[in-house]
């Protein structure tokens, strides 16, 4: 019941104040399963790229942590290639540093900055931390690759089919439209 109520009030405040960068709703009607997408910050190698995550709330919310990790694939020490997220306010402690008073605002909030500052002390991909420890120019470089890779592109689809497409973006759409058009008989001959 407590889960529930915690839950709802969460979402509202997700929804009415978001943090910046950074959206969460609830799948269908499931009150503990829910999305996330934070936008990865200007001046990192995530900038430009929307990431996905799924949240999954444990019946004990909020006494244990949520579970979150990426959909989308992220080139950074503290995520795996399943997602998995190495963070202390995701585990309970004595190892962790959860607390009943956190929620999934500061959390999102919390991961976003870890996506800014990599923690290669405590990694989960240990190649990855010693590239970042010891070769940055090469991390960022991949970091850069992955995202344009994998989260740009489901950035422009979310754009195209979710938000209402202004006059200027309706203009170059159709102006691309009419270039393709212009060259496919061009290629047949």
């Amino acid at each position: 019941m407590q889960r529930a109520s915690r839950l709802k009030r969460e979402l509202q405040m997700l929804s009415t104040e978001p943090p910046p960068g950074i959206t969460c709703w609830q799948t269908e009607e499931r009150v503990d399963d829910l999305q996330a997408q934070i936008v990865g910050g200007t001046g990192t190698p995530y900038e430009g790229g929307l990431f996905s995550l799924e949240i999954k709330v444990p019946e004990r919310y909020p006494f244990e942590p949520p579970k979150m990790r990426f959909l989308t694939p992220v080139y950074h020490p503290n995520i795996d290639n399943s997602g998995r997220i190495c963070h202390d306010a995701l585990k309970l402690p004595p190892k962790g540093a959860w607390k009943p008073s956190l929620n999934i605002s500061t959390v999102l909030t919390s991961i976003q900055l870890l996506m800014a500052e990599p923690n290669p002390d405590d990694p989960l991909m240990a190649d990855i931390s010693s590239e970042f420890k010891y070769n940055k120019q090469l991390f960022t470089e991949k970091a850069r690759k992955w995202t344009q890779e994998h989260a740009v592109q489901k950035n422009t689809g979310v754009v195209e089919t979710n938000k209402e497409n202004t006059p200027d973006q309706k203009a170059s759409c159709r102006k691309r439209e009419a270039q393709q058009e212009a060259e496919e008989p061009a290629k047949k001959t």
